[in-house]
């Protein structure tokens, strides 16, 4: 079973687990950290909605330049900005700057636009066959940094109450240092994981366009958008919902938020196995049932449980749909069309979130906790609605052999 895993696999691995700390740490402070910056309480998740523009914004050049030269040196470049970012966080909340902070997270968003192609290098580490378990691997690494990042949160407010998060962030500093060593055993290449791949090699690129109206791209992308875009703005909001309007203490809210990446990730373990078994379309109905359940306890109250068992429903939803959604977007494009569609795949996925960042504190704001949770209704019926136009795409497929999605 685990006979895929290999060097490269172990090096990402840690890199993401890395990262996922960074992040975590990010999410769970950035709202925070905000509302204390910020001028008005309606700009106090802006530091953690541009982190997701930075992302978006980072994502095609991040491609363009892993295409020119290389996963390593792209993947090393996101690690010195996720680096500086981190640094420039300390000092913005030393000076007590909303607008560097903002900077800060725009700088740690930016190192995510590269850091998302850990889980393409995962897929061409490996043959066809075994890319849901190259990307459900990768995306274990994040749990180790969802356990880890309430602890340094912790660590961090007992040794400096007026500055709770500063030694936080200088810890995962030094985690980033740790990420460019490993990093630089990095021995990816960008040649074809198997027959099928060299053989697209060989035919002209589409453009990108016939390559995005295919019915098979335009769901796998959709399930990235809706996935990451739903999950982003529920829980965006969550800390801000917890914290300032319900009066849960930060470590109660650190906890809820570590059930819901460890939620995230940890299906990973089985979720390969459920499509093989079911199918990716199967995988991701399920992924869009667990979000309504989201919505259905969200609505329900707003107590400690409340907030746990929908933050867990939204992890494991995020990672159907986007576990699902990778392992198809690998089977729409031909080996020499990767790096576009990957870079459009990406720019989709994080515009979406980071529209949905920007939204969250506002409609959070000025309306309340139910309203948010059903402003997300509108994409999941639009994610069904392109399940079943698949579905009828593939029909008469489906009479002379089985669908492998």
């Amino acid at each position: 079973m685990l006979s895929f895993i290999n060097r490269n696999l172990l090096i990402l691995f840690t890199c993401q687990l890395i990262f996922v700390t960074g992040t975590v740490l990010l999410v769970t402070v950035g709202g925070l950290v905000g509302y204390q910056l910020a001028a008005q309480p309606s700009l106090a998740t802006l530091p953690v909605a541009i982190m997701v523009v930075g992302t978006a914004l980072a994502t095609v050049p991040a491609a363009m330049l892993m295409q020119r030269r290389g996963r390593r040196w792209g993947f090393i470049l996101a690690t010195l900005l996720a680096a500086g970012g981190a640094g420039l966080a300390v000092v913005s909340i030393r000076a007590g700057n909303f607008w560097l902070f903002c900077a800060a997270t725009t700088l740690m968003g930016s190192s995510l636009g590269f850091s998302q192609h850990f889980r393409y290098a995962a897929a061409e580490s490996v043959s066809t066959p075994q890319v849901s378990y190259a990307v459900s691997f990768i995306l274990l690494g994040s749990i180790a940094g969802a356990l880890l990042t309430p602890e340094l949160i912790a660590l961090s407010t007992a040794a400096d109450p007026q500055m709770p998060y500063n030694l936080a962030f200088l810890l995962v500093i030094g985690m980033y240092g740790v990420a460019v060593l490993c990093l630089s055993g990095l021995t990816f290449t960008a040649g074809p994981a198997d027959a099928d791949a060299a053989a697209n090699l060989e035919a002209a690129p589409r453009p990108l366009l016939q390559v995005a109206a295919q019915p098979l791209f335009f769901t796998a992308v959709l399930a990235g958008v809706v996935g990451q875009g739903v999950m982003t703005y529920i829980m965006t909001a969550t800390p801000i919902s917890m914290n300032i309007n319900d009066g849960y203490s930060i470590l109660e809210t650190s906890r809820v938020i570590r059930a819901h990446v460890i939620a995230m990730y940890l299906p990973s373990l089985f979720t390969p196995l459920l499509i093989e078994r079911f199918g990716l379309k199967r995988v991701m109905c399920a992924g869009l049932a667990a979000f309504a359940a989201t919505l259905a306890i969200g609505l329900a109250g707003r107590h400690m449980m409340h907030y746990w068992f929908a933050m867990v429903l939204l992890g494991v939803g995020w990672n159907f749909l986007f576990v699902a959604g990778t392992t198809m977007l690998v089977s729409a494009y031909r080996e020499n069309e990767r790096f576009r569609g990957q870079a459009l795949n990406d720019f989709c996925i994080f515009g979406t979130s980071a529209a949905a960042s920007l939204l969250a504190g506002s409609v959070l704001h000025h309306f309340d906790w139910r309203i948010l949770l059903l402003t997300s209704v509108p994409l999941l019926v639009l994610m069904a609605l392109a399940l079943v136009n698949l579905w009828w795409q593939q029909r008469p497929l489906q009479q002379d052999r089985p669908d492998p999605a």
